[in-house]
């Protein structure tokens, strides 16, 4: 799981929010799941507040065996918003960035 600063952060949260209205996004640790073990993922953020932890501790390991790229992100709260929720949610996949393709590419290049 790659850490990432505050400005980074926020462009997650952008993408995250453009994937939900020209694409389509996974949310919670089971549908997430699901998606990085079919490889439906291209991005997966994970909250850094989740408790128990164990909830979410298999998704790092999962996503870097399945070569997707996953960043922690601030908090289960912002995680909901940006997905478009009216409640917090541990985890959310990119499944199709829709208008964000070009976005998670770029972001991805500059983490390299």
């Amino acid at each position: 799981m790659v850490d990432i600063s505050e400005e980074q952060m926020d462009e997650i949260y952008n993408i995250i929010e453009v994937a939900k209205a020209t694409g389509k996004i996974k949310k919670g640790a089971n549908e997430v799941t699901k998606a990085v073990e079919r490889e439906k993922a291209v991005l997966v953020a994970v909250a850094k507040d989740v408790s128990p932890a164990e909830v979410v501790m298999h998704l790092a390991p999962l996503s870097e065996e399945k070569k997707i790229l996953c960043v922690s992100v601030g908090s289960k709260e912002e995680l909901g918003t940006a997905a478009g929720l009216p409640v917090a949610t541990v985890a959310v996949a990119v499944v199709e960035a829709g208008e964000a393709k070009d976005r998670v590419k770029a972001f991805k290049e500059n983490l390299s």
